[in-house]
This record gives C-alpha cells, sequence and structure tokens, in this order.
C-alpha cells in the first residue's frame, strides 16, 4: 500500500461501551486538526449510536466472538472472522489509512491482522490492568500499545508499550450537580446513591440493588440506571429507576454522592477523575476473565474504593459496606484527591503522530496542553 501521506485515520472497537467511548476524545482531537476519521464496529447498531452526532463515518462488519471455551459456535464465527478479515482489507485499501487504532473486542482483530498485512501501523489502547484477549491476539500485529494502568505488564510484546491512561469525555468533566439535581429531580434532603450496572446493565447487579432497598432508601435516594429493557415495577418516594443515561450522565455523575458501579476499567478511571466516593463489585471470575476483579483489587490497594464480592452482597453487607464509605469519607478523598489525572487524550494522541510520522497529514500537529 502506497505511504503517500494522508489525513485518515481508522478506529475500531466494540462489544460494550468501554471499547467505543475511550476512543471519542481521542478522534474529537484528530478531527479538531483536520483528520478524516473512520470508526468500524460491529452491526448491532451499539458502536454507531455512540458515534453519532460526531463527523465521523462508521461502517459495520462482521464479527465472530472470541470464546475461551468449546462451543460448537466457534465454527460458525470461524466463518464470521475470515469475512471480516476480508471486509477489513477491502475497506483499508479502498480508504488507504495512515494509521489504525485499536480499542479492542473482539470485532478489532482481523482489522489489526488486515492493517498489519496492508503495513498499516498500528495502535491499540488497554482498558483494564491485564489485556483482554483481544488485544492478546493482536499483539504480534500492533507498533504501539497504550495502557489505563502503570502497573500493567505484556509478556513477549516487542513493540512500544506506554502508560497514558483513560481518556474522560469532556461532558462527565465538566457535568454540574445543581444541573443534574434539577434535570433528574433529586431532592436535597437525603445523600444520592448512584448505582449503574455499565453500558450493558448488570442484571445480578440489580436483583441485590433491588433486595437492599428498603435498608438503602432509609439512608439515601437511590437513583438506579439499570439497563435497557431490566425496569423493574418498583415505587418508592427515594428510589428512581433509569434504563439508560447518555445525554446529562455528567451531571447526573456530579450531584451523586455515593456511586456503586460495577468495576470497569473505564467506569473506575471515571470515577477517579471525579474524585468520586465509590462501592465497586465487580463482575464475578464465573462471568468474566476477572478483569473486574483485578481492577477493584487495584483500586482498593490504592485507597479510591470500598471493594464488596457479588457473593456477599447481601442487604446488611451493601449497607455496611456504604456505611463504610461515609464513616471514613475525609480518608478516601484524600487518597483521590491524591491522585493525578492526566490528559490522557492528549497521550495518546501524541503517541499516534509520532507512530503515523510523515504517513500523517495533519493542519496542525502541534498538541495544546489542556
Amino acid at each position: 500500500m502506497t505511504k503517500k501521506p494522508n489525513n485518515h485515520v481508522v478506529f475500531v472497537g466494540g462489544g460494550s461501551a468501554g471499547h467505543v467511548l475511550p476512543a471519542l476524545p481521542v478522534a474529537d482531537l484528530l478531527i479538531a486538526r483536520g483528520a478524516k476519521v473512520t470508526f468500524i464496529g460491529t452491526r448491532s447498531g451499539l458502536e454507531e449510536g455512540y458515534v453519532q452526532g460526531r463527523d465521523v463515518e462508521f461502517i459495520g462488519i462482521s464479527a465472530g466472538k472470541l470464546r475461551r471455551y468449546f462451543d460448537w459456535q466457534n465454527i460458525s464465527d470461524l466463518g464470521r472472522i475470515v469475512l471480516a478479515l476480508f471486509q477489513a482489507l477491502g475497506i483499508f485499501m479502498r480508504l488507504r489509512p495512515a494509521v489504525l487504532v485499536s480499542k479492542g473486542g473482539f470485532v478489532s482483530v482481523p482489522p489489526v491482522v488486515a492493517a498489519r498485512l496492508l503495513g498499516i501501523p498500528v495502535l491499540a489502547h488497554e482498558s483494564d490492568l491485564t489485556p483482554g484477549l483481544a488485544n492478546r491476539l493482536s499483539l504480534p500485529f500492533i507498533r504501539t500499545l497504550c495502557t489505563s494502568f502503570a502497573d500493567t505488564k505484556v509478556s513477549g510484546f516487542r513493540g512500544r508499550l506506554v502508560c497514558t491512561g483513560t481518556p474522560i469525555r469532556t461532558a462527565l468533566l465538566q457535568g454540574q450537580a445543581q444541573v443534574g439535581a434539577e434535570r433528574f429531580g433529586l431532592p436535597n434532603k437525603k445523600p444520592v446513591l448512584l448505582v449503574t450496572g455499565g453500558s450493558l446493565g448488570a442484571e445480578s447487579l440489580n436483583t441485590r440493588i433491588r433486595a437492599a432497598l428498603p435498608q438503602l432508601t432509609e439512608r439515601f435516594y437511590v437513583v438506579h440506571v439499570c439497563g435497557v429493557g431490566k425496569m423493574a415495577p418498583l415505587a418508592s418516594p427515594d428510589y428512581q429507576q433509569l434504563e439508560f443515561v447518555d445525554e446529562g450522565w455528567g451531571d447526573l455523575l456530579a450531584a451523586a454522592d455515593l456511586v456503586v458501579s460495577r468495576a470497569g476499567a473505564n467506569a473506575l478511571f471515571e470515577l477517579i477523575a471525579l474524585k468520586k466516593l465509590n462501592l465497586l463489585i465487580p463482575l464475578p471470575a464465573a462471568a468474566s476473565r476477572g478483569d473486574q476483579i483485578e481492577n477493584a483489587g487495584y483500586a482498593q490497594r490504592r485507597g479510591f474504593s470500598v471493594v464488596l464480592d457479588e457473593a456477599q452482597a447481601t442487604p446488611e453487607a451493601l449497607v455496611a459496606a456504604l456505611d463504610t464509605l461515609l464513616a471514613e469519607t475525609s480518608q478516601y478523598r484524600q487518597a483521590l484527591n491524591a491522585e493525578a489525572v492526566g490528559d490522557a487524550g492528549a497521550a495518546l494522541l501524541a503517541e499516534l503522530l509520532d507512530l503515523a510520522g510523515d504517513r500523517l497529514a495533519l493542519a496542525e500537529r502541534e498538541i495544546e496542553p489542556s
């Protein structure tokens, strides 16, 4: 493929919000510098929904799930993966991008391989403390791997490994508590407890929160973001259910006094950046590869979070954990306030520009300090 300079950058990622949202601040920085940006994702509609409203072309491709166990669907999914490889080759031969940025997820592996075959340099970003399966499979084809955690180790990786942190959306950093209180009708008579299970919801977490509602609503006004289609027929003057929050999420976070969350890396870094008192209930190993347990352990060791194992999350244990946060507020705030949060978007852009070199021609190559 020709190395003639151009202004085109392609992103790939999908399967959950965590494989899309951290890429968007970097895409915005590139667009502001005159870049043409394309995002490759699954055809589910999830990724396309997140990039809507931006000057970003979206292309959906076939996606085969990468499983760590035997399943007959692995056979059919292998065909989807091969198809995705040829689709990616066609896309890259048409667009001729200067660089590919991979945010992980099972949809990312075929485009990463295709980029390597065509001589397109690949930069990847790993959100979790340890790399996920997609990024591990992609390692031989990646030139630069950026990480969220300084403690991340990647055995056998021969490219450039650099900790950039995780980009936080500007809208979250600019959230206003008063605006959130007015928008979501939050009373001021009790502390606001915000519960979120992530972009796809968390059914088991929802069940535990609802079982504890009589105890929780004695102490808090509870805002429960439970996932699309996962609301329950419950009514209480101190309990509000929301399926999903996009616009206004930063304001709602700003208005919350405490947050109960899963321990996905992106959610964790948002809580740290916003200095929010938080209780993490990580997704158990039986339902994941254990990455959230590792993330939560890191946060607990650093003094950022109280952590509660899901199997032990009885109503009494939930209330006790939240009482610990309230009783030791100054200790947790001190740890959160001491954590410097850099401009991860600018750091990632700097790595991208360095990797692309003279392949990428932008109107402005300098990165202004935030």
